[in-house]
């Protein structure tokens, strides 16, 4: 007789959700989402800012509430309901609390009896490898051993499905390794209560090194592009050709235009005022156009060779490079980066011809800074509060994403002598800088 197949995990359906403020402009950031989570398998949510990964993350735990779709924990016959447990990027400990406090704190509201909670947070500190700190607070730990102390949180509570949003993104990147690894073996060696985890990351090499499956997603609005097997055995080598082979063929998928008829992942023009900008300073911006115009790249560079050869996380340089095709500098595709004419303009100018040419090309291709520039000329007093943009970007997103996307306004604009700000008096104003 043939057994019933167990039910998934985690199931999602059409999900769609949209920030934004009621009567006004909304944001979508997820657009018909679907997803099953299935046991003994890490799946990875890969793709760049602002594809709504931690949103989708966020819904299945509980956390937020999709403007349509379903996401299901089913019941699965004979067995305990589903549960999930968090580890966030931030570590989210709180600093009043000792290393066993924040790990019991769960079990705590659960209103396990102090015993039981004294004996399983015991456990879990030992799991990841955190004896000896039981009576230390945050402040005394490294990053790395505040984000055990998070995963012993989460995994205290016996959860059925463990959910990461960049768990490892905040660490350096020695620590990072060391703690992916450290997770990798109480997985394989089936140590941790859990039956499945599913991971957010931006972290290319990563996602292949830590999962049996990988869902690409678009940005703006966040769509599942792509679903990868990644069937190659644990413990995986980085320099296998296999690996290399896998990670150049999801930066071609992530960096590959739609064709016609498609939607197009526009992390780039054409999206307006609702457009989160990443903070990527113009020191960083000129320096990738010249190591970029210069041998061996000579105006072309692929992108996992660029990052190996500059020691960045391929999280690191896609805001980069996105920013660089944001301002018409240069063309990200198929995993490729490749300067515009005026980029090669830019980098053979001086000083003032490189300023001037930075603030045409951001006056004319980030509407943000179109739009500060235009209220301050159209104003008597050439000047205008901050808040007044701020409100208007937080009616498409996140307070955090607002604060973030003017703030590298700001430092664009600085440069460009395109529009003066006062930090102090938090004021936008066409006075020359001081």
């Amino acid at each position: 007789m043939n057994a019933i197949p167990k039910l998934p995990l985690v199931t999602v359906r059409g999900v769609r959700h949209r920030y934004g403020k009621p009567q006004g402009a909304s944001l979508l950031v997820l657009d018909n989402v679907d997803l099953t989570l299935s046991e003994n398998e890490i799946v990875g949510l890969l793709g760049r800012s602002g594809s709504g990964k931690s949103t989708l993350l966020r819904s299945i735990a509980g956390l937020v509430s999709p403007t349509e779709g379903v996401v299901e924990l089913p019941r699965r016959a004979g067995e305990a309901d589903t549960t999930v447990s968090m580890v966030f990027q931030s570590f989210a400990l709180f600093p009043w609390l000792t290393v066993m406090q924040n790990v019991e704190i769960g079990l705590e509201a659960k209103r396990v009896p102090k015993d039981e909670r004294r004996k399983r947070a015991l456990a879990a500190i030992d799991l990841i490898g955190l004896d000896g700190f039981e009576n230390a607070y945050p402040k005394e730990l490294s990053g790395g051993m505040r984000q055990r102390v998070g995963l012993a949180r989460a995994l205290v509570v016996n959860p059925s499905v463990l959910l990461m949003d960049e768990p490892f993104s905040a660490l350096d990147v020695l620590t990072a390794e060391t703690l992916r690894t450290d997770l990798l073996d109480l997985w394989s060696e089936k140590k941790m209560p859990i039956k499945s985890i599913l991971m957010v990351t931006h972290n290319i090499e990563e996602a292949v090194l830590m999962c049996d499956r990988i869902l690409v997603f678009s940005s703006n609005p966040g769509r599942v592009v792509a679903e990868i097997k990644v069937e190659l055995p644990q413990p995986r080598n980085r320099l296998d050709p296999a690996f290399r082979a896998m990670v150049e063929d999801i930066y071609v998928r992530m960096t590959t235009r739609a064709g016609p008829g498609q939607p197009r992942d526009s992390s780039i023009p054409g999206v307006g005022l609702g457009m989160a900008l990443p903070r990527v300073s113009t020191n960083t911006i000129a320096g990738l156009m010249e190591t970029i115009a210069a041998a061996p790249y000579d105006g072309k560079a692929d992108l996992p060779q660029l990052a190996s050869e500059l020691q960045y996380e391929a999280d690191e340089l896609f805001p980069i490079a996105e920013v660089l095709q944001l301002l018409r500098f240069a063309e990200l595709e198929g995993g490729d980066l490749k300067l515009l004419p005026a980029a090669r303009r830019y980098v053979e100018a001086e000083v003032d011809v490189r300023k001037h040419l930075f603030g045409q090309h951001l006056l004319s291709f980030v509407p943000l800074a179109a739009h500060i520039r235009r209220v301050l000329d159209e104003r008597p007093s050439h000047q205008a509060p901050a808040r007044r943009f701020r409100d208007e970007l937080e009616d498409s997103m996140s307070e955090d994403y607002a604060a973030q996307t003017l703030k590298a306004v700001i430092q664009w604009g600085r440069y460009a002598e395109a529009f003066a700000y006062d930090e102090v008096a938090d004021l936008f104003s066409l006075d020359n800088p001081i």
